[in-house]
């Protein structure tokens, strides 16, 4: 590992991997990637399914390329040799799905879903913010599935969430469409020639000198004219990094901007022609404790089980026997016992333990929605920050990473500017 660059990029996830590759584009700049973990890509992460016909990628992290049309991922995957954009709507945006409601239910569900976010915009129009469950009118039959839809945008339920930043979240145009060959593995592959250092984490960064940052990890110090920092918000509140001087404006900004928890279960299915390729539904309507399942996905023998906020928090303390058992009773409701036996634990993530991670993305308490900005304000002109919380508008994504990603490595390259015209010529 180099021991001085003139920029470090702290984190390997989307926000760090642009952030690298735009410094790395620099003539005469020497960078480093400095990841925790073995890999790179962050919460974006794919895995193979070892299958008979050969291996079936699994994205254990993001998965959909929302906002299709102005996310910057579509393109790069259009770009890049060997991975596929397919461009068929998400199974939820379809129409003819009724997500196991009868039709009058589908109906009066989507009525209430367009009172609910009609609320949520006058609200932040008058610039009131509070939980959003403030805004689900008393005794609705839907909140249930409000708080579970709640749970798969931002991780937490509804009087968790703040009115003012759900409202500010604006991810782009388009339809949500996937990677063919895996999201997360299209990340890892965007940073496959970078000058990272794997398996190092970073423990303290002191910018108390004038001159260079000190960035101290479990291998060594590197010292860097600039620094990128894109580690997770848990990871800042938590102090799994430390600064020296203390940042307690950041440590307060992080901590207003906890990670959600969502995760997956695998499933494996045995008899297939029990499972409608593509298939989608929720296994309840009347709780926020309940999955999505995506059924057969490009016709693959696995059923992906989503679920997230408290319901994941539990099943990730259980292990895999309990989000087994679960996962089976809300089949059996959808599609039948047999079809509830006819499946099998392949992998189930618990994003909330990765000790690198500590969850899945960043939501706004009530009254933390302008945390985004203090989270991404630069320190001494020199300390960058980046990842998708600090996004204003497309945060939780992994296209908001990366512009929050590529915008901190253009700072950082204006402050190695300036401080190489500052330095005394012979």
């Amino acid at each position: 590992m180099r021991d001085e660059v003139d920029v470090a990029v702290i984190g390997g996830g989307a926000a760090g991997i642009a952030a690298a590759r735009r410094l790395a584009r620099q003539p005469g700049l020497s960078v480093i990637l400095i990841e925790a973990k073995d890999r790179l890509g962050g919460r974006a992460h794919t895995v193979p399914l070892r299958d008979g016909g050969g291996d079936v990628p699994m994205d254990l992290g993001c998965a959909w390329l929302h906002s299709a049309l102005t996310n910057v991922w579509t393109g790069i995957a259009d770009d890049t040799p060997g991975f596929t954009v397919d461009r068929r709507p998400a199974p939820w945006d379809d129409e003819g799905r009724d997500l196991g409601l009868a039709h009058d239910e589908r109906e009066d569900y989507e009525r209430a879903l367009v009172d609910f976010h009609g609320r949520v915009e006058r609200a932040a129009a008058a610039r009131a913010d509070g939980p959003l469950s403030d805004l689900v009118p008393a005794g609705s039959r839907w909140r249930g599935l409000l708080d579970a839809v709640s749970t798969y945008v931002s991780g937490a339920e509804l009087d968790r969430v703040s009115v003012q930043d759900s409202a500010d979240y604006q991810p782009g145009e388009g339809d949500d469409w996937r990677v063919v060959e895996g999201y997360g593995a299209l990340v890892a592959h965007h940073g496959r020639d970078l000058p990272a250092v794997l398996n190092t984490a970073v423990r303290r960064i002191d910018h108390s000198g004038a001159d260079r940052i000190r960035v101290e990890t479990d291998r060594g110090t590197v010292k860097a004219r600039a620094v990128v920092v894109t580690a997770s918000t848990d990871v800042l509140a938590r102090e799994g990094i430390r600064f020296h001087p203390a940042l307690p404006r950041k440590a307060e900004a992080a901590a207003a901007l906890p990670l959600g928890l969502a995760d997956k279960l695998f499933l494996r299915v045995t008899k297939p022609e029990l499972f409608p390729v593509e298939g989608y539904g929720l296994g309840a309507s009347d709780t926020g404790r309940t999955a999505a399942y995506h059924m057969r996905p490009f016709g693959r023998p696995f059923i992906e089980c989503f679920y997230g906020g408290e319901l994941a928090r539990d099943l990730e303390r259980d292990g895999t026997a309990a989000a087994l058992d679960f996962a089976r009773g809300e089949l059996r409701g959808l599609l039948g016992a047999e079809a509830a036996a006819a499946v099998e634990p392949i992998h189930m993530t618990a994003w909330g333990r990765e000790p690198h991670v500590l969850g899945s993305y960043a939501y706004a308490v009530p009254g933390g929605a302008g945390m985004r900005a203090r989270l991404a304000e630069p320190v001494d002109g020199r300390l960058f920050f980046a990842g998708e919380a600090t996004h204003p508008e497309r945060f939780t994504t992994a296209h908001g990473a990366h512009d929050t990603g590529k915008a901190a490595a253009e700072a950082a390259l204006a402050a190695v500017a300036q401080a190489r015209s500052a330095m005394p010529t012979s």
